[in-house]
């Protein structure tokens, strides 16, 4: 039943548990529990890019110029934020300050003590500091960059605490489709955000962005404690068989907190070194098009802040349907034995990467509203194939310490999401057509490199260092097969 170039093999009793676990019709999700998890983290990866993209349109309203009746009659035109370029480069990437901080941290925690609850708080913080933005911006701008600062600092330690959860929940050849499903809750939040803000903006006013995004952080969060366990033993609705499949499938890549990191081989080793690259290259690309797309297309391509709403957030549906498929495809290939774990996630993360690079120079050098859209359209769509490429290759290399592995390649991600938008505050300063195609070759030339680095020297096996043996705890044998 599992593919020969897989890095572990369990006993006959899996075939037992899976045959029972299977028996639960595909449309009954509540049945399985693990997909209940996936769907509430989805949800979650929702509002936090919510929470984090909101600002990318609430600050084209902000800085715009309104028209104002003076009390003498005369019509004024003023702008309630009269921030420059450089001003609002700094407000947009103040979030990746406290970001850059909490990630290995929250990894650590984590593994320490289970993701359910560091993901959680991380969110329903982030959605608390959301709500008082408004206030704080109108008092000092230098405030709502301390506010978006530690709003990062809490969101930091979502991401990595996540795939703790997965490494407790989820059967290895089972990532690609839930972790791409769940993690299409930041793309499916980046498209209603994007929309929804606009609207509010015109209709409310751009104060009511934060406080309806916030306040569905707040709820979610009441529903995450009620419905999620930290863990399927935990779980009182889980049934034996779900719970044994997953037992079984996990093997000895059961999580054991009792562990250790090590720390040294992890910082030394080749395929750990490949995931952070490519996490640098992608997150500089991602976060240059979350935070500037809304301003270049009204700058260049002339729409209005609701036709930007709209035609800025259909990107990220593209994105999230792509990540859904890839997903599937990737698990398929894998328990079909076509492709082993290695060669999906290099050619995957290629496709993705080396697509991007080739759309956006498209984008940006053709500067047709319509068929800068589309290109825009299949650049952000396509990275969709990094969801089943390096995005959960930490699972793959070293289950038991994918958190830690996440918050440190997260961390060196996090640079671009502080460096990009300052950087194109400097260099978008006219704005002129020159000037934005200088932002988008530097995001193409990365892509590039990533697509090279990470297709020579990624892998998709458990690393030497990352076997945890515990004889007591199951009796599944591993046995270690190579790529070829």
């Amino acid at each position: 039943m599992f593919p020969k170039t897989d890095s572990y093999q369990v006993n006959n009793n899996q075939n037992d548990a899976e045959v029972g676990e299977r028996y639960w019709p595909v449309w009954m999700i509540w049945k399985r529990r693990r997909y209940v998890v996936a769907i509430m983290v989805f949800f979650g990866f929702f509002n936090k890019f919510l929470l984090r993209a909101n600002l990318s349109v609430a600050i084209v309203s902000m800085t715009s110029k309104t028209e104002v009746i003076l009390e003498n009659g005369t019509v004024a035109y003023i702008r309630e934020f009269d921030w420059d370029s450089k001003i609002q480069g700094y407000v947009l990437s103040s979030f990746f300050y406290g970001y850059l901080i909490t990630q290995v941290a929250g990894g650590w925690l984590a593994a320490k003590f289970g993701g359910k609850y560091i993901f959680g708080t991380g969110i329903a913080a982030t959605g608390a500091l959301t709500i008082i933005s408004p206030f704080v911006a109108k008092q000092s701008f230098y405030l709502l960059i301390a506010v978006r600062a530690l709003d990062g600092l809490f969101e930091g330690m979502t991401y990595p605490s996540v795939y703790m959860i997965w490494a407790e929940w989820v059967p290895p050849l089972e990532r690609s489709r839930i972790a791409s499903m769940a993690f299409s809750g930041c793309y499916i939040g980046t498209l209603v955000t994007i929309p929804l803000s606009a609207l509010l903006a015109e209709k409310l006013g751009w104060e009511y962005i934060f406080y309806v995004t916030g306040g569905i952080a707040l709820l979610w969060f009441l529903l995450w404690c009620i419905i999620v366990k930290d863990s399927p033993t935990k779980d009182r609705y889980i049934s034996n068989s779900e719970l044994s499949y997953i037992q079984e499938a996990l093997g000895e890549q059961q999580v054991c907190r009792t562990f250790s990191h090590p720390w040294k081989s992890i910082f030394t080793s080749v395929p750990v070194w490949a995931i952070i690259v490519a996490t640098f290259g992608d997150s500089w690309g991602f976060y240059t098009l979350l935070t500037q797309l809304p301003m270049f297309m009204k700058d260049t391509l002339n729409f209005d802040l609701p036709s930007t709403g709209i035609v800025a957030a259909i990107p990220y549906l593209v994105l999230a349907i792509t990540s859904l498929v890839t997903g599937y495809l990737a698990d398929w290939l894998q328990e079909k034995v076509i492709m082993n774990t290695t060669q999906v996630r290099k050619t995957f993360n290629c496709i993705a990467h080396i697509g991007q690079a080739v759309f956006l120079l498209l984008a940006v050098y053709l500067l047709s509203p319509i068929e800068s859209a589309i290109f825009l359209t299949c650049a952000v769509g396509i990275g969709g194939f990094q969801a089943s490429g390096s995005a959960v290759n930490q699972l793959d290399i070293a289950p038991q310490h994918a958190s830690v592995i996440l918050g440190i390649s997260n961390t060196v991600g996090t640079i671009p999401g502080i460096i990009s938008p300052i950087l194109t505050g400097y260099i978008v300063t006219t704005p002129t057509a020159d000037e934005w195609q200088t932002v988008f070759i530097i995001s193409s030339a990365l892509y590039i490199f990533v697509a090279i680095f990470y297709g020579i020297f990624a892998s998709g096996n458990v690393q030497p260092w990352a076997i945890y043996t515990d004889n007591a705890k199951s009796n599944v044998i591993y046995v270690k097969h190579s790529d070829n």
